[in-house]
């Protein structure tokens, strides 16, 4: 980024911040359909980086977050420009339902877009040739679908180097590795040459405070390592672990229906043969126990207590033998000046 931004027959001088509406598709009637952008453009040279949020519209964590960048933070000293798209899609949010309305379509399919394709193809090329393609690093913030929730996690391409640094950047506890689907934002920019990666925060349907902290604190040092803001500093959460490959990952499923009761919560540490849960008839006294198949991290967790067999229950994630051990000193107040040192 040098000087002024330029997008779409559009100025942001530099040093200055715009916050406006951008046209991505019309209604049945003709009516524009409008997403809010804000561009913040710094007085000096930098990355320009992308900060998106309801691609799925019922996802509301990553619409604070990102919100909260553009509209509250002191930008005075930033270096570079930020790209903030709080509700991608607006059609989604405005029934606060996962998908675009027509047709049911994954946004988060459609990516890069396709100008004369379907009616998700063109919006998702709307937004990636106005703002995605200009930029050099991005962070995709979601939710859980609907009845679950997420363990705070980032998930990235970590055989791309670029994409690793992020990813380590951010300060999150687990990160899991993969490239993502075709037609996905952050696989899509990635191999467009984007490092970008997904941050996974709680549920949808919900503002989480917590969460929320914790992915601003997350961009903070996504921004102190690309020397955005000088006065921040990298973060370092304690441990991280990276999972690696779906054999160090599974869905535990129901294997019959009925209520549940948990056992643990999301973020847990539960020992291989310990409970997760319990499945009860509301009408009999059966009862289904589902155990850990390995010592692993409740990562997500259904939050509809209700289940059919074969319904995911937990997301399940393996780390190494040294992160358990971590964790334990974590859990027990034994780690001393292991994290206080990297303050």
């Amino acid at each position: 980024m040098t000087g002024k931004f330029e997008f779409n027959g559009n100025t942001v001088p530099s040093g200055a911040t715009e916050h406006f509406r951008f046209e991505i598709t019309e209604t049945y009637l003709g009516d524009p359909v409008e997403i809010p952008v804000s561009i913040v453009n710094g007085d000096e040279d930098g990355k320009t980086v992308f900060l998106t949020a309801a691609i799925h519209g019922d996802e509301l964590n990553g619409i604070e977050v990102v919100r909260s960048v553009a509209r509250d933070w002191d930008n005075t000293d930033l270096k570079g420009t930020l790209i903030c798209l709080p509700v991608l899609n607006v059609p989604g949010f405005q029934r606060q339902e996962r998908y675009l309305p027509v047709q049911d379509r994954d946004l988060n399919r459609a990516f890069p877009g396709n100008s004369s394709g379907i009616s998700s193809s063109r919006i998702a090329m709307k937004i990636w040739e106005t703002f995605i393609q200009k930029c050099d690093i991005g962070i995709d913030f979601h939710t859980s679908t609907r009845g679950r929730t997420n363990m705070f996690h980032v998930r990235g391409d970590l055989d791309n180097k670029r994409v690793e640094r992020l990813a380590r950047a951010f300060g999150a506890n687990i990160i899991l590795n993969g490239e993502g689907s075709e037609g996905t934002l952050r696989r899509e920019a990635t191999q467009a040459g984007i490092p970008t990666i997904t941050v996974e925060m709680g549920q949808a349907h919900r503002f989480e405070r917590e969460q929320i902290e914790r992915a601003l604190e997350g961009i903070k040092s996504v921004f102190a390592e690309y020397g955005m803001y000088e006065t921040e500093t990298v973060n370092w959460p304690g441990w991280t672990e990276t999972i690696e490959g779906w054999d160090e990952k599974t869905w535990i499923r129901a294997d019959s229906g009925g209520l549940v009761e948990f056992k643990c919560t999301v973020g847990d540490l539960v020992e291989e043969g310990d409970q997760i849960c319990i499945i009860s008839s509301p009408f009999e006294n059966e009862k289904t126990i589902t155990e850990a198949p390995f010592t692993g991290l409740a990562v997500g967790l259904l939050r509809n207590p209700v289940v059919y067999p074969g319904n995911p229950i937990c997301h399940f994630v393996k780390p190494q033998d040294k992160t358990v051990e971590i964790i334990k000193m974590i859990e027990n107040d034994e780690q001393g000046s292991l994290i206080n040192d990297e303050d």
